[in-house]
């Protein structure tokens, strides 16, 4: 196995920075290539990748960005021509690990690099906006982030100390590879991927016991938006046999304008995929937001739980519920492999229910109803079944369903089935 990383760096403005971390890995072993970003001044430090090498990856030339006077079209173009020589690197097995740091110009074109590298392929960012909102530059991947603290801009003792810290944990995890014990491989048993959010737990955790017992493997993505973003991801690339998406809720921050959106493309990949899937309603009831301060002002008189001081949720109107089953309606009749929606008709959460601060059977009627709408004519199987989505027989069933899937068992459940 090659001991090589990628260093990614502006060599015009960070080449001391960029200097000092590749003595530091080299102290672990490591070899380095270096790649420069930079289009400004002349280079000060000598890359095995060039800046007009990199420039010439993305389709076009560095006199030519030069001359645009445009820093966000030269950032663009060197994040795509290093990405490009990057993945090439990798397809080769040239380089076992890749590193980037720099402020918001170096952090995308970093995060531009890494984001679509193999899932468990060592990649890191030593960056100035670390500590900030990181959604747009981790996106689906495993990107670790390491704040700088201070500015990128030269060595001093506080930069020292953390960089020394990001490379020597950057060292660590690509030579982990090579010299930890292998995990020991577990048996070959069908992969199932589930959606859960903290008011479906029950469900959720129940019918993965349920498909555990029976042999299969249970992944679980926490739906805050980056885990549907990420399950949508893992299930397009074809790591998963089944999909048990209990738990719909970021279509309701979608379609409202809550915080943990996973945006326009969830629930299409199972879909798309032909990937068998047993899907409901879960937590589709509310919508989330930050701390109480920050809800939008359209929104200060409507239902409202403060779940914790950072985050408060919201209940939905009818309104806003036909759109929620609408969008998954629509989403659902792509479906090219088995699919069932199991619709639970006494609540859709922890807080929805007989008795709860969120119970709202108007509101339920209309995204059921417009949910069953939408699939009218599709292929997609509907179950209503009289409990509750966190009963016990309402994971059991969701199970059953799964499995089912799983071992080719023909499912002849009829549109809008009542249990």
């Amino acid at each position: 196995m090659t001991t090589t990383v990628a260093l990614i760096a502006a060599l015009d403005t960070k080449a001391d920075d960029a200097r000092f971390i590749r003595e530091r890995l080299r102290e672990h072993g490591l070899q380095v290539h270096l790649i420069d970003v930079g289009v400004l001044d002349v280079p000060l430090l000598q890359p095995e990748t060039t800046r007009e090498e990199v420039a010439a990856a993305a389709g076009t030339e560095l006199g030519a960005l030069r001359r645009r006077h445009d820093r966000s079209a030269a950032v663009d173009a060197m994040g795509i021509g290093a990405r490009r020589i990057v993945e090439e690197l990798v397809a080769e097995q040239k380089i076992a690990g890749s590193f980037a740091l720099g402020g918001g110009a170096g952090t995308t074109i970093g995060s531009t690099v890494m984001r679509d590298l193999p899932l468990g392929f060592p990649k890191a960012i030593l960056s100035t906006v670390a500590s900030g909102n990181t959604a747009n530059y981790v996106g689906t991947s495993d990107i670790v982030m390491f704040p700088s603290i201070v500015d990128i801009a030269g060595l001093n003792r506080i930069s020292t100390m953390t960089y020394s810290q990001a490379a020597d944990a950057f060292a660590g995890m690509v030579n982990g590879l090579s010299t930890r014990p292998k995990p020991t491989p577990l048996p070959d048993r069908p992969l199932v991927a589930a959606s859960m959010f903290g008011v479906t737990t029950p469900t959720v955790m129940r019918a993965k016991r349920i498909l555990e017992n029976a042999g299969c493997e249970v992944v679980v993505f926490h739906a805050t938006g980056a885990g549907g973003r990420a399950m949508e991801r893992l299930i397009a690339e074809g790591y998963f046999d089944a999909v048990l998406d209990i738990t719909t809720t970021e279509w309701s921050d979608e379609v409202v304008g809550g915080i943990l959106s996973a945006g326009p493309t969830r629930l299409e990949s199972a879909a798309l995929h032909g990937v068998p899937q047993v899907v409901s309603l879960g937590a589709t009831d509310m919508v989330n937001f930050g701390a109480p301060e920050t809800i939008p002002d359209g929104f200060s008189n409507r239902l409202l739980y403060h779940h914790n001081a950072e985050n408060t949720l919201m209940r939905v109107t009818s309104n806003e519920a036909r759109q929620i089953g609408e969008a998954i309606g629509r989403k659902l009749s792509l479906a090219t492999g088995p699919c069932t929606l199991l619709i639970p008709l006494r609540g859709t959460s922890a807080l929805d229910g007989d008795g709860e601060p969120f119970n709202c059977p108007e509101a339920r009627r209309d995204l059921f109803d417009a949910v069953k709408s939408s699939l009218t004519d599709s292929a997609v199987a509907v179950v209503e079944i009289d409990q509750h989505i966190n009963d016990e027989a309402f994971a059991n069933s969701a199970a059953r369903l799964l499995l089912d899937y799983l071992n080719h068992v023909p499912h002849t459940a009829q549109a809008s089935t009542h249990v």
